[in-house]
């Protein structure tokens, strides 16, 4: 048909436009939303996406030289997708794993979308010969963020996550790195086919910025990546090239090799240690990596448990709780991720998936070695990409950015080596007339339904969720979280758990009315009680009812909850410890001690365990053994741990609370230890000694006279 029609044109400028727009993506930062660098990104990705799809799907009816097309390649991407479906349908939280959370943003939701991205990307971009400009826009992109990154290293913007590793508009070191790994190759590609001298150079000048600004990032797996990429290049040159070129490459992998083996060799230097960057990189060991180890171990029994199919997309939380290590004790509480991306596949869809997520990497190098569409640079180039993303993601888990240029690579190298399906050739395409009449009118409908089905109301909640939370009006912060119960998302659980948070601070505030707070407080209680009972296998649900519960004060519903918590995660010592400050509280200074102890007997390395379970032991009169617990973790039977203070109060253990915060006070820097010293003669019976103490405080602290002048009038009237 005539290339000319106006159908065609439309979906045309439409698909390069949806397509071209895509590399901003890095950019987006709605602060205005809930996850501001994740939500806003990924509602900006998945709609234009959905426009180019659109406008792909009008294209190919009206010429099928934009028809989808067979390749090995493709065959994997759509397999790993499909898989990844049935695996989440049998999820045990089906609509986490389809929808992900306003954290992640990803979910099957996402895979569908980079599924669309694919094909339409492989299409038009092959069809229009585009792909080099649209590589050059995301290096464009990567400029300004190389940029905002500088400016961080300067001091004039600040890094988002409160350290000194930028993240620039990622919001996250790791993104970053990546982003700029990717970068890196693709410019070197580029600059390696490229015929004008100033753009070549300055994608080279681009690709070593980057890669430097990649170390400041302190990202350790995506350095190792670069540097095992860079060696790759420098080999697959070696073998491959002329000889002219070969002693080029062979002189840069040995410098690699140099380079790398004296940074190992320096690594305890003082030039090396008084470098924050340098030193962080030196600190790459295997015993650093413990936690990332036991959370793989932990993934595995998963495995072992459901090896067809998996946990589900966001289901690794079921894993974490159902095989959790204590010696995880002092790291986060929850961990949604195995930070390593192949072990999540293999996680969330079982053996297939991980088989499958591998062909992606499999297809596409075999394919770019055999293409003979694609020059030796362009394959070493890419070849070195995936294999750094590949080192990266053996550490940590993937994000939209690294997604997003993953498949674009693999559209890249699909547009390249695929070949047409004669069943899709050889249908009829569809008249110009009625591109105009039928098609696209179809196509705008399509994509403006989806966009508004699966961006809008999603985006409207991110915002209205903010609002919620950031109101000082409580009557309109209530009101918008019951309509959140009333009407509710794909993120339900974390609009409740945020809802427990702002009750609980609403709870604790001394200038709202109890009316107001008894309102937010059953609102979250009902709300967190429908989580549970929508996903009662889920512990941290359990566990955030709990807490709520004992905000509310109803400790008899918290324990029960903690009951529960603790039969699906029982060797979590943090369970534990909560359901003995509650048992604590209440007076029931046995079943504290018997939590205590429990926890302590999962976790004996942690301090702040042994601390509890020698308070626990010593409330309750066995002080012989709070000691020994206290001496195998302090040194010493005095520990300057608050409940221990309280531990000595219980059971009236006069001297050693006195004792207690004279050591407290010895150290202090303000007044507040002294107070607590005195009020322990005068409970021990000393209202002398507890008088000289206020007075050493006056005389210590001025500032504190008005105060001590009345405790001292309290001591006297015998009060």
């Amino acid at each position: 048909m005539e290339g000319n029609g106006t159908a065609r044109q439309i979906a045309r400028w439409v698909a390069l436009s949806a397509l071209f727009l895509l590399p901003l993506t890095p950019l987006v930062v709605v602060n205005g939303f809930f996850f501001p660098f994740i939500t806003g990104k990924a509602f900006y990705l998945r709609s234009l996406i959905e426009i180019a799809v659109a406008a792909w799907a009008v294209l190919a009816f009206l010429d099928r030289a934009y028809r989808p097309r067979f390749s090995w390649i493709g065959a994997a991407v759509v397999g790993f997708v499909l898989w990844m479906f049935v695996a989440d349908a049998f999820a045990l939280n089906a609509m986490k794993a389809f929808w992900s959370n306003f954290e992640r943003m990803e979910g099957w939701v996402l895979l569908i979308h980079l599924l669309g991205f694919f094909f339409a990307a492989s299409a038009v971009l092959r069809v229009e010969r585009k792909w080099r400009a649209w590589f050059l826009t995301s290096l464009g992109v990567s400029l300004l963020i190389s940029v905002y990154a500088l400016l961080q290293l300067a001091g004039v913007l600040a890094i988002h996550q409160g350290s000194t590793r930028i993240d620039a508009s990622l919001g996250n070191s790791a993104y970053l790195a990546i982003y700029f790994l990717f970068s890196i190759f693709v410019a070197l590609w580029l600059a390696l086919t490229e015929q004008r001298a100033w753009l070549k150079w300055s994608l080279i000048a681009l690709a070593v910025l980057e890669g430097v600004l990649i170390f400041f990032t302190e990202t350790r797996g995506t350095i190792i990546g670069l540097v095992l990429a860079l060696a790759l290049a420098a080999l697959l040159t070696a073998v491959t090239a002329s000889r002219h070129i070969r002693s080029y490459a062979i002189g840069a992998l040995a410098l690699i090799l140099v380079l790398t083996g004296g940074f190992y060799l320096a690594r305890h230097s003082s030039f090396v240690q008084n470098n924050h960057v340098l030193q962080r990189v030196a600190s790459i060991s295997l015993s650093d990596g413990q936690t990332r180890f036991t959370l793989w171990r932990m993934a595995f029994e998963g495995v072992k448990e459901r090896p067809l199919l998996g946990w589900g997309q966001e289901g690794f939380n079921h894993v974490f709780n159902k095989y959790y290590d204590p010696s995880l004790y002092q790291q986060e509480q929850w961990f949604d991720r195995a930070h390593n991306t192949f072990i999540d596949w293999l996680s969330a869809g079982g053996v297939p998936a991980f088989l499958l997520y591998l062909s992606l990497f499999g297809t596409a190098v075999l394919l770019l070695w055999r293409s003979t569409e694609l020059s030796r640079p362009e394959r070493i180039a890419l070849t070195a990409a995936f294999l750094g993303y590949a080192v990266h993601n053996f550490f940590v888990f993937d994000n939209l950015s690294s997604y997003l240029y993953f498949f674009a690579l693999l559209a890249l190298v699909d547009s390249q080596v695929a070949r047409p399906i004669t069943r899709l050739e050889t249908a009829p395409e569809v008249p110009a007339a009625d591109g105009m009449a039928y098609l696209l009118p179809i196509g705008a409908v399509a994509a403006l339904t989806l966009v508004w089905t699966v961006n809008i109301t999603g985006m409207q909640t991110a915002s209205r969720l903010i609002t919620a939370l950031s109101s000082s009006n409580l009557s309109d912060s209530t009101a918008i979280f019951q309509d959140f119960a009333a009407h509710p998302t794909f993120a339900s659980q974390e609009i409740r758990e945020q809802l427990i948070a702002y009750a609980a601070a609403v709870a604790q505030s001394a200038s709202l009315p109890d009316d107001a707070k008894q309102q937010i407080l059953a609102l979250a209680i009902h709300e967190m009680q429908r989580q549970v009972v929508a996903y009662p296998m889920d512990a941290r649900g359990r566990s955030q009812l709990a807490y709520i519960y004992r905000v509310a004060g109803d400790t008899e519903s918290a324990l029960k909850e903690l009951d529960a918590a603790l039969a699906l995660s029982p060797k979590k010592e943090q369970f534990l410890v909560d359901k003995g400050v509650i048992e604590w509280n209440t007076g029931d200074m046995q079943g504290a001690q018997r939590d205590f102890n429990a926890a302590y007997e999962l976790g004996p390395q942690f301090s702040a365990l042994a601390a509890y379970a020698a308070a626990g032991n010593i409330a309750v009169g066995d002080v012989a053994v709070g000691d020994k617990i206290l001496l195998a973790a302090f040194g010493t039977t005095n520990p300057t741990n608050d409940i221990l203070s309280l531990a000595y109060y219980l059971s009236k253990n006069w001297p050693r609370l006195i004792a207690f915060w004279k050591a407290r006070a010895a150290s202090a820097t303000g007044p507040e230890p002294w107070f607590s010293l005195a009020a322990s003669y005068y409970a021990a019976g000393d209202a002398a000694g507890a008088i000289a103490t206020l007075n050493a405080a006056v005389a210590k602290y001025p500032e504190a006279s008005s105060s001590a002048a009345a405790a001292l009038k309290q001591i006297r009237e015998g009060k």
